[in-house]
Order: C-alpha cells, then sequence, then structure tokens
C-alpha cells in the first residue's frame, strides 16, 4: 500500500477526470493508470486519471465530483492506493458525541476537548463531530459539524466515515437499544467504531475473573447480601459499596468495622463528607437499604491499604491508548492523593493531583522506578486482557490503579471513555499531547491509511 499526503484543488474543467501531478502518480505507483475509483469514506467515482508535468504532491478533481464525493473543502489530506486502482482520500474521522445548538461550543463541555483532538489530525485529515439524528441511513451521509481553520465551527454533509470515534457522554442513552442497533449499523458496513460503551464494574469482573489479570482485582460481590457484607467486613475490616454504573465518586460509601467501636460508613451528600457510626450491624443496613434501595445494583468491593502520604491514601489513573500498531501504550499516569476525610481520591472532593515520580520516590526510594514499571506492565496486561474478552473494539481505556506497602498491584475500576483531569497537571500536558496522538493514530490504523498493510 502506498501512502503520502497531497493539495486538493479544484478544477473548473468539466469532464469526469482527475489530474495528478507526475511526482504523486509515481509515489501512489499510478504513472500508467488511466482511471480509478476516487473513495472518501463510503462513497465512491470512477474517473478518468491524466497526470500533469507539474512539481509537488498535488491532486485536481471537478466541481462535479468535489459534489458528488461531498469532500468537506480543499487543501490538505492524505492520500492512499492499495492495489492500483482505488484511490483514498482522507481518511474521513467521525466522532460520535451529543450535538446543542450553539455555535461556539456545538459539543457542550466537550467542546474544547473535540478541537484539541482534531488539531492532532490538521492538514491530514478530515475530522467531523456528530450526534445519532446527523446520520441518513437512506443517503449514507453524515451531517457533521466540521472545525473552522479560523476557529468556529460550521455544519457540512458529507459521506459515512471511514472510522468512528465514539465519546457519547451519556450512561442512559447508550443503554437503549435504539443505540445499540444505530452503532451496529456501522459496523455492518464495516464501518470501525471503537470505544463502544461505558463499562459496568461487574462486565469488567466479568472478563478478567478467568485470567492470570484476576490477581489484580479485589474480592468483589454484585448485589450483596447483608452477610456478604457481614463476612467481608470481618475478613477485611473495611470494604466498599459502588454503583455498578457510577462515575465520579457518586453513590459510594466507605464501610469499617472496629470489634470494640462498632460499624462506619463514610460517603458524600449535599457536598460534604459524612462519616457515621453504629454500635449494630443491622442498623448500618437499615441505613443503606433506605438510602440505597437495597443495594440492588452495587457491588461490594474489598478493601486495600493503599500506600499513604501525610496519612491520605494515593491512588493513580492509568490513561491508556493503542498505537499506530495496535498495541496498547500508557500515554499517561496521575497520582491522586485523597482529601482528608473523603473516601474517593476525586480532585472535586478534596484530592490533590501529584505526578506518580513525586510519590512513588517520597515511598519508595531507590525501588520507585521498578514500582512503577511493575504497574505500566499490570495495566498493559489488564487492557489487553480486557480487549480479548470483549466484544467490541478498544482504543482507550482509564484504570484506577492502586498500590499497597507490599507493592501488590490492585485495579479498582476501568473506564472506556476515560477523562482528561489528570493531563491538566503542568507536568502532565506533553503526555496529554501524546495521548491525543496516539488515538488519532489508532484511527489511522483501522481506517486503513497506514504504509502498510498489517492484516
Amino acid at each position: 500500500m502506498s501512502l503520502t499526503n497531497c493539495t486538493i484543488h479544484v478544477t473548473q474543467r468539466q469532464e469526469r477526470t482527475i489530474y495528478l501531478t507526475s511526482e504523486l502518480a509515481k509515489e501512489l505507483n499510478l504513472s500508467n493508470t488511466r482511471s480509478v475509483h476516487l473513495h472518501l469514506g463510503g462513497k465512491s467515482v470512477i474517473t478518468a486519471l491524466r497526470l500533469l508535468k507539474k512539481q509537488g504532491h498535488h491532486l485536481y478533481v471537478p466541481l462535479s465530483v468535489m459534489a458528488q464525493l461531498r469532500i468537506p473543502h480543499l487543501g490538505s489530506s492524505m492520500i492512499t492506493c492499495s492495489n492500483g486502482k482505488d484511490l483514498r482520500i482522507g481518511p474521513l474521522i467521525g466522532i460520535l458525541t451529543s450535538v446543542t445548538g450553539s455555535n461556539s461550543a456545538p459539543f457542550g463541555s466537550r467542546t474544547s476537548f473535540l478541537r484539541e483532538f482534531m488539531r492532532v489530525g490538521t492538514n491530514k485529515s478530515y475530522y467531523f463531530g456528530f450526534s445519532p439524528r446527523d446520520v441518513n441511513w437512506t443517503q449514507q451521509t453524515v451531517t457533521g459539524v466540521f472545525p473552522g481553520k479560523e476557529g468556529g465551527w460550521y455544519r457540512k454533509t458529507v459521506p459515512l466515515p471511514d472510522v468512528v470515534y465514539n465519546r457519547l457522554p451519556s450512561r442512559k442513552a447508550e443503554k437503549l437499544v435504539s443505540m445499540n442497533a444505530f452503532k451496529h449499523r456501522f459496523v455492518q458496513r464495516k464501518i470501525p467504531l471503537f470505544n463502544w460503551a461505558f463499562f459496568e464494574k461487574w462486565d469488567i469482573y466479568n472478563l478478567l475473573k478467568d485470567s492470570e489479570t484476576f490477581r489484580y482485582v479485589p474480592e468483589s460481590h454484585i448485589n450483596p447480601s447483608s452477610q456478604q457484607i457481614k463476612d467481608m467486613l470481618e475478613r477485611h475490616r473495611f470494604i466498599y459499596l459502588k454503583p455498578t454504573g457510577g462515575s465520579l465518586g457518586i453513590g459510594i460509601y466507605r464501610l469499617t468495622y472496629s470489634p470494640k467501636r462498632g460499624y462506619f460508613a463514610r460517603f458524600r451528600r449535599s457536598g460534604k463528607n459524612v462519616l457515621l457510626r453504629f454500635s449494630q450491624f443491622q442498623q448500618l443496613m437499615t441505613m443503606l437499604h433506605r438510602n440505597s434501595g437495597r443495594l440492588r445494583h452495587y457491588v461490594a468491593q474489598q478493601g486495600i491499604r493503599l500506600i499513604e502520604i501525610d496519612n491520605c491514601p494515593i491512588d493513580f489513573r492509568f490513561h491508556l491508548t493503542k498505537n499506530s500498531s495496535n498495541d496498547w501504550v500508557v500515554a499517561g499516569i496521575g497520582a491522586k492523593k485523597a482529601g482528608r476525610g473523603s473516601i474517593t481520591t476525586h480532585v472535586r472532593t478534596g484530592g490533590q493531583l501529584m505526578t506518580p515520580e513525586q510519590v512513588l520516590e517520597e515511598i519508595f526510594g531507590s525501588r520507585a522506578d521498578q514500582v512503577l514499571a511493575n504497574a505500566k506492565e499490570a495495566a498493559i496486561k489488564l487492557a489487553e486482557t480486557i480487549e480479548q474478552n470483549g466484544k467490541h473494539l478498544l482504543g482507550e481505556l482509564g484504570f484506577d490503579i492502586g498500590i499497597d506497602q507490599n507493592e501488590q498491584i490492585w485495579m479498582f475500576e476501568a473506564n472506556s471513555k476515560p477523562g482528561r483531569s489528570i493531563f491538566k497537571h503542568p507536568a502532565l500536558k506533553k503526555e496529554g499531547k501524546a495521548a491525543l496522538k496516539y488515538v488519532y493514530d489508532y484511527c489511522l490504523y483501522l481506517s486503513r491509511f497506514r504504509a502498510r498493510r498489517d492484516s
């Protein structure tokens, strides 16, 4: 497969003929070709091909072909040819999300992130954001939101994309049968869609339970009975109760048992940390059942004595992505120190963001590098296992990982659509840009815009 960049121009000539500079045709092994199938996303046009004696990589397309292919704009693009007759420009990368009516922030709070992602492939690829209602399956088109070169956004109707990056923000919407069917329509057309849906905590447990990576998972029980909670508290002294579909630490309880003092429950209510004590186990359960509906859709998870600084537990957010070779890489790691009295390490509940080097050197000294290397290795093995045992393509993962005083590594949470809050740390901005570049490279891999076919 030949792959390079070119500049696309429009020609006023009426005939259905595209023009390539000799240099570009030679690069694409098309010097002796007289006609091609020109593709953009899901549309193609058969055209005659002629060569121009002009330097550089230039492609001239008549207005009629521009309109039929719905090329969104002129300028630079990647161009590839795999078999001497199929010439593809693009790739056309669609980001599935929710679209608002705002011209300045068409994707709501995700607008700045999506613009940052789109900048990675500037002058190489066509990017757009879209929602399910923007797809016309009859015409095989999408009316997408494109970034303007001078800022702002504009709408343009284009063919179905080469690849779809799923950033739908709503768990509730993704659980709808209609949404599942909508995403399957891309798969049926052999359009790769990655990051299929949000994970449920118990789904991850089941994906890992028969693998060697299960040793990184704390003891867990779904929809726990009172007896299971009591047994876990007596064995582990503290546990966490987490909603199966929760995020951001919302709805979590930390339960502690002290044989001499009774039972304690920490949780967050009305923006404040709450601590309650119960002398009897049944009193604790009465409160939990009253607040959380008999703990349906909850997971009870073994508490782990994590490494600490200033008596505050530390855990780590590992941000993993696929790269251009379809391999998992650790794109960035943030260390999160819990706030006083908080049951989670989230910054919004008083947590502090640090670098892993800061934390591990203070705790493990000369062992810090090895401890971090072990944690990275574990994270990649976990990602590979989840991907191998899952049904859908993954390109990005976030893990909440803990390390105890014995250097044992634990995985508490897996997120298929990880946030990017760790990259707000000044020392992690470079990693934040690298993470976006990796996801872009993975889009190229899935859309087969790469120099060599790896099938």
